[in-house]
């Protein structure tokens, strides 16, 4: 990086962390640091919500999803919609009407203590480790461009987090984001406008959407039906988004506290409702917008040769090897399949415009099979790499988009776009650090303290559980780095294990009021979690497949109906016959 993008970086970062702690000042009361005192719009509320979902993971993961799998990730929202209509007809007006600081509060009035600490439990399970992946997105950046240990670099990303969050509270947290997404959205579209301009002359926007298009990269609309069935272990179809994505945002938005906890700090019900609805409408076309530009880099790489293996300080580490040789071999063998793939493009696109349809298929093919061959060699580049360094992680996805911007975008406009990937970060990760505290000291500290606490004590026990949460996720990113799989997709199968059974305790507190008995729930929340938990460990055994979506519904449906059937066995022993 240049001098200039490291005083953009740092002026954006120092201006915005400024005026978030300038329009906290928040009271020093659990209400006003975990709640914002409840009086913020909608519109506060909304950028919020959009704020505490758009983490790093959103901006540095997901377009790289798209450039190795299309855009088919887009399917995930299509319940989303839907789930907030949900949400605000029935969820909203009760949290509201209780005035509770967590969601699991209401489950103590509605069943007993054991039922909501299960519950919450679960919920700090879940985004204690899911947080821990999002400390370790920022990392990535840090520990790519100026080549520090992994490790070490997300300590000090965490320890720069924990401060952030510290210092502010909920107010800070939406204040700041409302900043954050203005100029996330400026450097983002600004990413895309580069990306288009760089392209061959005379070859704008059109060409690069019919260039990915063309390679299965912009497959928006997926059946998941193969041969005739449809296939259960697809990751994301319209099926699987639709009823899957449904569930999981109706316990992300209904039931996790960090979602929760965003518009419990409204003014009003009717203030929760328009930022619930609106980042409804808003959500699904911002995440295309995202994925579609890892498609536009995709089609950038077809004139321009793309990096073997994106993450390159792990490359360089592996041709110090034994196997450098090798994979300098492989590379070369690379690069010289990619020496014609420029031209091929162009004559595709020219034989398109001019109506030539036999040419246009045969350079077509050239295309796919020189793509296949070159993806053949990066296997093989990657296999290589694991065999020199085994306990390393060859999945570069997480890379891709980074390595983009730091190669080929202009000097300022890189400073930019990783100041907002920081800032995505620190916003949606102290919006789960305060969560995870606000949680901590409700559902039990509080509860569970035989000694009268003081407002301003609570003030000073949330910041101290921010603190040890924030130590806790420090340490789950050291293990980060080997999950295999993108990090927008790793978080997202994470929260399924567990949203299902969460949301299902709270289907049956709302809609089965017969249901009264707190052991009953109780039993049935820890049978269908073990359910889904050996679901997920059979498919990962591959004794069959299952995308990680179906978790979901799974997860909700197991609790009403082993709920169900325990009732009816605890009644049957009550009144036998």
């Amino acid at each position: 990086m240049t001098p200039l993008d490291w005083t953009i970086l740092v002026v954006t970062l120092i201006a915005i962390i400024a005026y978030g702690l300038y329009k906290s000042r928040t009271t020093h009361n659990l209400d006003g640091y975990i709640l914002a005192n409840r009086s913020l719009p909608w519109g506060l509320v909304l950028l919020s919500i959009m704020g505490t979902q758009a983490s790093a993971i959103t901006f540095l993961s997901a377009p790289g999803q798209a450039y190795t799998d299309g855009m088919r990730f887009v399917q995930y929202y299509f319940g989303l919609p839907l789930a907030m209509v949900v949400i605000c007809i029935f969820f909203v007006p009760i949290f509201s009407k209780l005035k509770v600081y967590t969601a699991y509060e209401y489950l103590e009035n509605r069943f007993d203590n054991k039922t909501r600490a299960l519950t919450s439990f679960l919920f700090l399970l879940q985004r204690g480790l899911s947080t821990g992946i999002s400390v370790f997105a920022p990392s990535i950046i840090l520990s790519s461009i100026l080549g520090w240990n992994i490790y070490w670099t997300n300590v000090f990303m965490g320890g720069l987090l924990i401060i952030y969050t510290l210092s502010g509270g909920a107010k800070a947290v939406a204040y700041t984001q409302r900043l954050q997404l203005v100029i996330i959205f400026t450097g983002m579209f600004l990413a895309a406008y580069m990306v288009v301009a760089m392209l061959p002359e005379d070859f704008g926007f059109n060409e690069a959407l019919h260039t990915g298009g063309n390679l299965n990269k912009l497959n928006v609309i997926t059946t998941g039906i193969t041969d005739g069935k449809f296939d259960w272990s697809d990751q994301y179809n319209l099926l699987s988004g639709i009823i899957g994505g449904f569930f999981l945002a109706l316990s992300y938005f209904g039931t996790d506290q960090s979602q929760v906890g965003r518009y419990l700090t409204a003014k009003n019900l009717t203030e929760s409702r328009m930022g619930l609805l609106m980042n409804g409408l808003i959500k699904v076309p911002m995440q295309f917008l995202i994925l579609l530009i890892g498609v536009l880099v995709f089609s950038f790489y077809q004139f321009h040769k793309a990096p073997i293996f994106f993450n390159q300080s792990l490359a360089d580490r592996a041709q110090l090897t034994v196997h450098g040789e090798k994979l300098k071999t492989i590379e070369a063998e690379y690069t010289k399949s990619f020496s014609s793939l420029s031209d091929l493009q162009q004559s595709y696109l020219r034989m398109k415009k001019d109506g030539n349809v036999a040419e246009a298929f045969r350079f077509r093919e050239q295309i796919k099979f020189v793509n296949s061959y070159a993806d053949s060699l990066k296997k093989e580049y990657k296999a290589t790499i694991k065999k020199a360094l085994p306990a390393s992680d060859t999945n570069d996805t997480n890379y891709i988009f980074l390595r983009f911007v730091v190669d080929y975008l202009p000097a300022g406009l890189v400073g930019l776009l990783i100041a907002i990937i920081f800032l995505a970060s620190w916003g949606s990760i102290a919006a789960a650090l305060n969560s995870l505290a606000s949680s901590t000291v409700v559902d039990f500290h509080r509860r569970y303290t035989k000694k009268p606490i003081m407002p301003e004590s609570e003030f000073r026990i949330s910041r101290w559980y921010t603190l040890a949460w924030g130590v806790f996720c420090i340490i789950v990113a050291m293990f980060a780095y080997d999950l295999g799989n993108s990090l927008i997709e790793a978080v997202n199968v994470l929260g399924s294990l567990f949203y299902g059974v969460i949301l299902g305790v709270f289907l049956v507190a709302f809609f089965m009021k017969r249901i009264k008995n707190g052991n009953v729930v109780f039993l049935a929340a820890l049978l269908a979690e073990t359910l889904v938990l050996l679901v997920f460990a059979f498919t990962k055994m591959g004794y069959f497949k299952l995308g990680f979506l179906w978790l979901n519904p799974i997860g909700a449906f197991s609790v009403i109906l082993f709920t169900l059937l325990l009732q009816t066995v605890m009644a049957k022993k009550k009144n036998p016959a």
